[in-house]
């Protein structure tokens, strides 16, 4: 009978988070994958936790899939934890998870501590609707991507950052997002230190210039609003001719008729005051 991959969640830095569930299942195991050995070792000794452990971590984590996998099938069960928080959210585990998928291997999550549902629910902004970025990509050309996207993004947005970076990325975020938009910055989470303040980006930015980050920080950005959205829209319509925009809709297959009234809804006005304006362009020619 083939084994079963448990995803445990780990504190996040308060140990009382852990569950007794995740106690258990790690007492019960026969392997642990850990994500740093070192660090999950004080987590094992804390809660007198005597069971094997093995390395899983980003370098390692197709090869080492493959032989955790193959462990399964043959049987053994194995837990899955990364240094803090949910195996899977931020970090390799999601590697692991789908290989087990492919081979066919039973794979449950115990619910459990993770900093970016801990920041949300604390943040004061909007909860109902959101996206997870993580860490932005380092690299250039993928990182303007991502923040080209996020700049029209209507939901709550969270993003995870190191102290050393946080200046440079929320005066980058300033820039897309504009200086006035609302975020909520926590830091420390669950630990004796832990903070959640709530900024425009220009007071964040001004705030973390005169006082250096420490700790692990979260941020959580209010979404732009669609008032706003439809109101970028109509300035672009507004940029062009009403003959351009035209243009383009009957260019697009539409009769006067339908482009009318789709150019009167993107600039904001009647169809009545289109046709009023064909006309007269038309009186004139």
């Amino acid at each position: 009978m083939a084994g079963k991959l448990y995803l445990c969640a780990t504190p996040i830095g308060n140990m009382e988070d852990i569950t007794f569930r995740v106690i258990r299942t790690l007492k019960e195991v026969d392997l642990i994958a850990a994500e740093d050995t070192r660090h999950s070792i004080k987590l094992l000794n804390h809660f007198e936790i005597k069971t094997p452990m093995t390395s899983y971590h980003e370098f390692n984590k197709i090869e080492k899939a493959k032989y955790l996998v193959e462990q399964m099938q043959s049987g053994v069960n194995i837990a899955l934890v990364t240094d803090a928080g949910t195996p899977g959210i931020s970090d390799p585990g999601e590697e692991l998870v789908r290989q087990c998928y492919e081979a066919g291997i039973e794979v449950t999550s115990l619910p459990g501590p993770a900093a970016c549902i801990t920041a949300l629910t604390m943040s004061g902004l909007a909860t109902r609707r959101f996206c997870f970025e993580a860490f932005l990509p380092t690299d250039k050309k993928e990182r303007s991507r991502i923040l080209e996207e996020l700049r029209t993004e209507t939901r709550t947005i969270i993003i995870y950052e190191a102290p050393h970076r946080l200046d440079k990325t929320l005066a980058e975020l300033s820039e897309v997002f504009g200086s006035d938009r609302r975020l909520t910055i926590c830091r420390e989470l669950t630990k004796r230190y832990e903070e959640g303040r709530q900024y425009t980006f220009a007071d964040a930015v001004e705030y973390y210039e005169q006082n250096e980050p420490k700790g692990e920080f979260v941020l959580v950005i209010e979404g732009i609003s669609h008032n706003v959205l439809e109101e970028e829209a109509r300035q672009d319509w507004l940029s062009i001719s009403i003959e351009e925009h035209m243009a383009k809709y009957e260019a697009e297959g539409m009769n006067s008729k339908d482009a009318m009234k789709q150019v009167a809804k993107d600039r904001g006005v009647t169809k009545r005051d289109i046709y009023q304006y064909m006309m007269n362009l038309k009186d004139s020619e």
